[in-house]
Formats: structure tokens, C-alpha cells, sequence
């Protein structure tokens, strides 16, 4: 049966990401020779703790997506260092990461084309166990009923195939999917966007639940800022390959410190008439051939000589990170 995570010991990070690079090669010419790089992810460092909810937020082509497939290993990092709970993976060796395929799980976007619509519901939770030798051939049944009753679907639901589901009721088998190898952490590529609203709802408050009852750590992709301030602990937010800000929810919602995360915020759709949203102008740069500098100085208007000359790195602000020389409501970084 599903039982809940033991717990690390304490001040442990769960997950430990350290200077991942996820590049991909650009090709031309007549001999299509590699001509550059679309750098999605771009030097990236983070971790997660054990129980904790970390959103990664930017706007699309941000890169947010590909980093949970790094993560993962479903898109193989160009380099880096990924650490599960003090254990390394060799992130170029295909076959080193099937000692963690028990440890990382996806939950994707599109509940429509995750799951294979020639397999039946038995057979789309079963086949992880049985790659993975969980549980004895003779108790797969009875496992892949408990795990529909944890997503709130009848146990005689498995012999049905996808195509009879609702798009909420496709996600739960994904969520139970998900839960079938008795994971750690669980990459969530923005799960509800496909999902109408009355059911974005129950799906978020089962993921939720299921957190809780089995410790889960959740790394959460999502353009959707109100549901990220509801749920996550941490939030990553990510432009063009890198993090230029991390922060506790709480604070980076009230108090942002790059002039990115402000910009998104203010974005966020509002009833109020006295308020409208701002849309962020600009151009965004190629992530093929970057300017010098920080990226975001072009569409920056505490931009100064010095953005566009030098890369800001990630520096501490009280219990925030920003990567920028002019932080909002902060002393220039000098």
C-alpha cells in the first residue's frame, strides 16, 4: 500500500539542483552544424525541502517547464549537479537515473494526451509498479483500486479506457499514477491549466491532501499567481533560463524585489476599476544570442549602464533573493 514519506532529518534539503544548464543546439548551414544554443535553463541553483511546496512562475518560454523535465531526466541536462536527499545523479547518464525513477514523478499538463488511450486504467497504474517490482503480480489489483479511492474515483473504474473520463477525471488517474511508485517529490507542469475552473478547484485541494497524508514534496509550474500565493511555501521565479528571484510566498507577493516579479504582479488580472492590470512592454531577447548584461534591462526602468553591462547574481535580501544591482525598496547593490 501507499504509505506516508519517512521524514529526513531535520534541516535536510529533500532536493539539492546546483548550476543546471539545459541547452539545446541550434543548427544551419548545409551541413547542419550547430550554430548556437536556445539556453532554457541557464545556471540554475535550488532545493526543496522535504514537505515543501516550491512554484516556479514566469511568463511562457521562461524556461519554468524544462527545468521540472531536468529535474526529472525526461529532458537530459546539458550539465549540472542534482543531489536526492545527499545521493548524486550523473546527470548525462541516461541509465544512472533509473536508481531515482521511484523518487521523481510528473504530473503533466494535458490530461487529455498523458495517458495512453489504448491502455485501460488497471494498466496505465499497474505498469509502473511492475517495471518497478512494487508490490507481488497477485496484489496489483487491490493496489490500483486504493490508489483510485485516494483520488476519489470507484475502484471499478479500472477497466474503463481514457477516452470515458472527464478532463478533471483524467487527472486524478494521473495524480494516482503519479502516487503509484511512492514518491518524494512530484513535479506538477501546471495541472489544472488545461482543467475548467469548478474542477481546477478539486483537483488543487486533492493534491493538497495528498501532501499532507504522504509528505510529499511538491516542485509547482504555474502561470497562475493567485493560485501560487495560495499554495506554495517558496517561489522561483524564472526569466529567460535563469531564477532572478526567490523568496518565501508571503514575501515575495508583498513585498517584490526584482523589477520582473513586480512587473508580473502587477499584470495579474483585477476586478477593481481603479486598478488596472500593467502590461509589461519590450522586447523580450532570443535566448539564442543574449545581450550583455542582465537580460531584463532592455524592458527595465530602473535600468542603469551597469545592467547592461554586467550579469547580476543572485545576492541575500533578508529572507529574499534577487538578482538584480537596483532591487526595489533595497540599498543598490554595489
Amino acid at each position: 500500500m501507499v504509505t506516508p514519506a519517512a521524514p529526513a532529518a531535520s534541516g535536510a534539503a529533500l532536493l539539492e539542483v546546483r548550476n543546471l544548464k539545459t541547452w539545446f543546439p541550434v543548427t544551419g548551414g548545409v551541413f547542419r552544424k550547430t550554430v548556437g544554443h536556445v539556453k532554457a535553463v541557464n545556471d540554475v541553483s535550488f532545493s526543496i525541502d522535504p514537505g515543501e511546496v516550491v512554484a516556479v512562475v514566469g511568463e511562457s518560454g521562461c524556461g519554468k517547464s524544462t527545468l521540472g523535465y531536468s529535474v526529472l531526466g525526461l529532458v537530459p541536462p546539458t550539465e549540472g549537479e542534482i543531489r536526492l536527499r545527499g545521493r548524486g545523479v550523473d546527470v548525462r547518464s541516461p541509465s544512472a537515473w533509473d536508481a531515482y525513477r521511484k523518487d521523481f514523478q510528473i504530473i503533466f499538463q494535458d490530461p487529455y494526451t498523458s495517458l495512453n488511450p489504448r491502455h485501460t486504467v488497471f494498466e496505465l497504474l499497474a505498469e509502473p509498479m511492475r517495471v518497478h517490482k512494487v508490490c507481488p503480480p497477485r496484489e496489483l489489483r487491490d493496489r490500483v483500486a486504493m490508489l483510485l479511492g485516494k483520488v476519489g474515483l470507484p475502484a471499478d473504474y479500472m477497466q474503463r479506457f481514457p477516452h470515458a473520463f472527464s478532463g478533471g477525471q483524467r487527472q486524478r488517474i494521473g495524480i494516482a499514477r503519479a502516487l503509484s511508485l511512492d514518491p518524494k517529490l512530484i513535479v506538477c507542469d501546471e495541472v489544472v491549466a488545461a482543467l475548467d475552473v469548478s474542477v481546477q478547484a478539486q483537483i488543487i485541494r486533492l493534491l493538497m491532501d495528498l501532501k499532507d497524508e504522504f509528505g510529499l514534496s511538491l516542485l509547482f509550474i504555474s502561470h497562475d499567481l493567485s493560485l501560487v500565493k495560495a499554495i506554495s511555501d517558496r517561489v522561483l521565479v524564472m526569466y529567460l533560463g535563469k531564477i532572478v528571484e526567490s523568496a518565501p510566498a508571503a514575501d515575495l507577493f508583498a513585498a517584490p524585489r526584482h523589477p520582473y516579479t513586480a512587473a508580473l504582479l502587477e499584470s495579474i488580472p483585477t476586478l477593481d476599476r481603479a486598478r488596472r492590470p500593467k502590461l509589461l512592454g519590450g522586447e523580450i531577447p532570443s535566448p539564442v544570442n543574449l545581450p550583455p548584461g542582465c537580460a531584463f534591462a532592455g524592458r527595465c526602468a530602473r535600468a542603469q549602464d551597469r545592467c547592461r553591462k554586467e550579469t547580476p547574481v543572485l545576492l541575500p535580501a533578508a529572507a529574499s533573493e534577487a538578482a538584480c544591482f537596483f532591487p526595489i525598496g533595497l540599498t543598490p547593490v554595489v
